[in-house]
């Protein structure tokens, strides 16, 4: 038995080298475990990018070009964010479009 939760072990981690492999090749970022946890938990994924990026809303306003109040409204869903505004801000956060759709 012991034998075969050896053989699991192993599998999975080559499975995860082959993943960070494949990733790096195509040049993905790779996230901490703590920040993927918080991407599937949060109510919006925009906070958890822009303070991953280091960003407050005020920076990341400037970067963007979208204003700090409608990023504060787009985080806590009062406003879903029109699609030209979402890529401003996936662009300034160096990310998808599809990361900031939840």
């Amino acid at each position: 038995m012991q034998d075969s939760k050896k053989i699991m072990q192993s599998t999975e981690d080559a499975e995860d080298i082959s993943a960070l492999i494949k990733a790096a090749k195509r040049n993905e970022e790779c996230l901490p475990h703590e920040i993927v946890k918080e991407l599937v938990n949060a109510d919006h994924p925009l906070p958890v990018w822009r303070k991953y990026r280091g960003f407050s809303q005020q920076k990341l306003a400037e970067i963007s070009g979208v204003t700090q109040a409608y990023i504060a409204q787009i985080e806590t869903r009062k406003k879903e964010g029109g699609v030209k505004t979402l890529k401003k801000l996936a662009v300034a956060l160096a990310i998808s479009l599809d990361d900031l759709v939840a």
